[in-house]
């Protein structure tokens, strides 16, 4: 399965296994005699992943090392400080492919996309395929209303 990754500068197609359980960034660190990569809390608490349970962990670079300098000293300069909690994947506006994986509470159809994060889609079923435009963003989920479907 392709997805694509934008950001301001660049666009990146990724081949991704279907086994894809969740998607996120981490720092490496050091802890005693070992390196951490931390799993966000949000990747435990929507069952994407286990405490205790073996997963195999693919690591990607960070080709945005002139953007990281960009953005701090922008911060620097503007004296705010950029904070720890990740910033939702999607911004309003924004034009989305996703498939439908669940349905919610209400009825509505459940997309997720980088790191688990959650795209709710009104009047869409499960294993739908639709191209979404998004609508509200909060910053644990966000929603898209259907503007083709089946791509």
């Amino acid at each position: 399965m392709a997805y694509s990754l934008a950001s301001e500068r660049r666009h990146i197609t990724l081949e991704i296994s279907d086994k894809l359980l969740c998607l996120f960034s981490a720092d490496v660190t050091i802890e005693d005699d070992k390196y951490v990569v931390e799993v966000p809390r949000r990747e435990i608490e929507t069952g994407s992943v286990e405490p205790g349970e073996t997963y195999r962990v693919a690591l990607i670079a960070d080709d945005s090392e002139s953007s990281s300098a960009e953005s701090s000293s922008k911060s620097e300069s503007s004296g705010t400080s950029t904070s720890s909690e990740p910033q939702p994947p999607v911004e309003e506006g924004e034009i989305r492919y996703v498939e439908v994986e669940d349905i919610g509470k209400q009825g509505d159809g459940i997309a997720r996309v980088e790191r688990g994060y959650v795209i709710i889609v009104p009047d869409a079923e499960i294993g739908e395929r639709v191209k979404v435009e998004i609508t509200e963003v909060k910053s644990n989920f966000a929603v898209g209303e259907i503007i083709e479907e089946e791509f």
